[in-house]
């Protein structure tokens, strides 16, 4: 057991120079039984674009907010405390640019310690001590109210989690230990491990409330007035807090083993065992189903400051730094102020693609959007599809009945091209072939406005060249989405030699509109992210066909961490799709890039792998097998693995040679963004730099000093 009164904390103070402290102000509230409320809250004195973090200056102040309350209890002056937090915010955890730049392991347990001495004393002041939750709180300010006897939800909040294992660290202030206690294992890992590692998916408030973490949920226009009532009455007995998730003897003794041995079956199944956080977090949930509150936090805190200390925490904030700052101020953008505005958009081709795009322009934008294609009938089922899509929105909630009756409204398609008159911006969909797109742009610039923009979603061909049919290149631009895309982040803008300000402008302004990530790249073959991974699948498919079976070079693969094998994420993006983005690479950099004509014939097989339940690949079809011609020298997996890494190294240093993107933190966040490359890894070249491609492959590293964690 730990004496956190009995540690030195003082270390922490010089971490607070640049520290954005949230005060902890406290006002008494009487309620109508007579007792007396302090009301604490939480408060940085920013507007809610900047949200309460808990740095070390805000974690003392609060501490002696606390202990003063603590006092004050005693003496029989107040009968309960309640904590809440500035409008629409309680706390966004804790200071991560603090956290990402501690000196020593050390300081890293002395933080994980000063959050459990703190956050901790919350159940210990005498008097029981309520969180009105009334907006975003997320890790540190979940963790307040985790720490706290009863918990109140704004029904408006934005958001609740617990995401630090996509942080590459652990919910380390009691949250690993007091949520499976309060909620259920099986609950427990889906906020702690399963939640981060979808994308950091968060809970809404009627979530939280329905899984038990939070015992009363109440409406924005009178939540605090609501919530001090509700607390009366659990004061007074009125009220009784009944807490249906929370484990009793024997789901500890039978269910909970069992869901942590299911949940790591998964875990090693979708993400292999590279990460760490994950499998630290779930031993802690383990863990927790025995022994005292105490030796929770204690575990917890060693547990955070081992993975603080290590590589995969410093390339997380790495990846968390680009997304969250450099994703949000696109190198090279124009000036908005040239965008031209867009209150009409056309699709060319009615098939999936084109109605993914669709939906997606009708939902953000809220614009009309009309689709076109050869034929009436496939006009109509692109319709037909999109209005379906829309209909499925509404039945999970996401949209009201109002607005899917807006949407399909505004969703028209036609044969006739005329229509296209009045469109703003026109985007393609149809066949990757450099002659199709000429021809339907070149028919399409005749009808349109002279300065309508025009987009392809190319995913590797020349943009120039697609636009040099066109009477006026300057208007076209690369709008590169990823698959599927209303999930992916990223849209890559592909810049030509001609294309205009006003034209780069507007793909910004409508790719921030979609809700999506912009990154501006040369008008290069396969762009950033189809390149990379056209070496990661190139490196694959040469392994197999020198003889190397297909499992092997699966799993030569894993270190990398990426989300799936090579040959599974083939199979998803499709084999047809991959022979073309492998030619193309391999016929601008023939002495680089491995392709075969042996992909284009496994494309026109029906099935090409086999794969488990876990959507694993796990071999070849019979078909497939026939069609292989492999080798006789299989190589072993570690040669794989390097051949991989040095590759990767080498083309990443050739393309920022080139110019293919400003910096190497561009590249890092298409891969992030559009590869789902980990964050623990901090995207390519952080990983590449800690393994030592990069020094072999150009003698270099791609950051200086490598980015490495307090032990590296």
């Amino acid at each position: 057991m730990t004496d956190y009164s009995a540690i030195d904390f003082s270390p922490l103070d010089g971490l607070s120079a640049d520290e954005v402290v949230t005060h902890s102000p406290v006002r008494d509230v009487r309620l109508p039984s007579g007792n007396v409320v302090a009301l604490v809250t939480l408060d940085n004195g920013r507007d809610h674009t900047r949200p309460n973090t808990l740095g070390p200056a805000t974690l003392a102040e609060l501490g002696r907010t606390l202990d003063t309350l603590k006092q004050r209890a005693a003496a029989g002056e107040i009968h309960a405390v309640a904590i809440t937090g500035k409008q629409y915010i309680l706390a966004a955890g804790a200071d991560l640019s603090e956290v990402a730049n501690l000196p020593s392991k050390d300081i890293a347990r002395l933080i994980a310690q000063r959050g459990h001495q703190v956050l901790g004393s919350l159940s210990e002041l005498g008097v029981p001590s309520f969180a009105f939750v009334n907006g975003l709180a997320l890790g540190g300010g979940l963790e307040i109210a985790l720490n706290s006897t009863y918990r109140t939800v704004d029904a408006s909040a934005a958001a609740i989690a617990l995401p630090e294992v996509f942080l590459g660290i652990i919910p380390g202030w009691g949250g690993a230990y007091l949520l499976p206690n309060l909620i259920g294992i099986e609950n427990a890992l889906e906020v702690v491990v399963s939640n981060p590692l979808k994308q950091n998916r968060m809970l809404k408030p009627q979530q939280a409330f329905d899984l038990g973490i939070m015992d009363a949920i109440f409406p924005a226009a009178s939540y605090l007035e609501d919530s001090l009532r509700w607390a009366d009455g659990v004061l007074t007995g009125r009220v009784k807090v009944e807490r249906k998730n929370e484990p009793g003897k024997i789901e500890r003794l039978t269910k909970w083993p069992i869901a942590i041995k299911v949940a790591r079956g998964m875990l090693e199944s979708k993400i292999g065992t590279v990460p760490r956080s994950p499998y630290v977090a779930l031993d802690l949930l383990d863990k927790a189903k025995s022994g005292t509150k105490a030796e929770g936090f204690a575990r917890e805190d060693e547990a955070l400051a081992d993975l603080i200390a290590g590589d995969q925490f410093a390339a997380s904030m790495y990846a968390f730094d680009l997304v969250q700052k450099r994703a949000k101020r696109p190198v090279g953008a124009p000036d908005k102020a040239l965008a031209k505005k867009v209150t009409k958009v056309g699709v060319i081709g009615a098939g999936l693609m084109a109605s993914q795009f669709a939906l997606l322009f009708v939902r953000k934008l809220r614009v009309p959007v009309v689709i076109t294609d050869l034929d009436q009938g496939r006009v109509d089922k692109g319709v037909a599809s999109i209005r379906e899509e829309i209909g499925k929105l509404e039945a999970k909630g996401r949209v009201d009945a109002d607005t899917a009756n807006q949407l399909r409204a505004l969703v028209h398609g036609t044969t006739d091209r005329g229509e296209f008159a009045d469109c703003d911006f026109v985007i393609e969909a149809v066949f990757e072939e450099v002659g199709v797109k000429q021809e339907v742009f070149s028919a399409i610039e005749k009808i349109v406005a002279e300065d309508t923009i025009l987009a392809t979603n190319t995913s590797s061909l020349s943009v120039a060249e697609i636009g040099s049919a066109l009477e006026h290149p300057e208007r076209l631009v690369g709008f590169h989405f990823f698959n599927p895309v209303a999930v992916m982040p990223l849209i890559e803008v592909v810049k030509t030699e001609a294309t205009s300000d006003a034209a780069l402008s507007t793909a910004f302004v409508v790719a921030k509109g979609l809700g999506k990530n912009a990154v501006l790249t040369a008008d290069a073959p396969g762009f950033v992210v189809n390149r990379l991974l056209a070496k990661v699948m190139g490196e694959a498919a040469r392994a197999v066909y020198e003889g190397t079976p297909l499992p092997v070079v699966e799993k030569a693969f894993a270190p990398l961490g990426l989300p799936m094998g090579p040959f599974q994420l083939i199979d998803l993006v499709g084999w047809k799709v991959a022979a073309h983005v492998q030619d193309t690479m391999a016929g601008a950099f023939p002495e680089r890039f491995f392709a075969s004509e042996n992909f284009h014939e496994l494309a026109a097989l029906p099935e090409v792998v086999e794969k488990d339940k876990g959507g694993r690949v796990t071999g070849w079809t019979k078909a497939a097998q026939k069609v292989l011609v492999t080798g006789k020298t299989p190589v072993a997996p570690e040669t794989i693995l390097a051949r991989v890494q040095d590759g990767l190294a080498q083309e990443i240093k050739i393309m920022l040679d080139e110019g293919v993107v400003p910096e190497v933190q561009d590249i890092d966040l298409c891969l992030i963004l559009g590869a789902g490359w980990p964050f623990i890894d901090g995207g390519a070249s952080p990983y590449l730099d800690r393994e030592g491609a990069s020094e072999r492959a150009f003698g270099d590293t791609f950051h200086h000093p490598p980015i490495r964690g307090i032990g590296g």
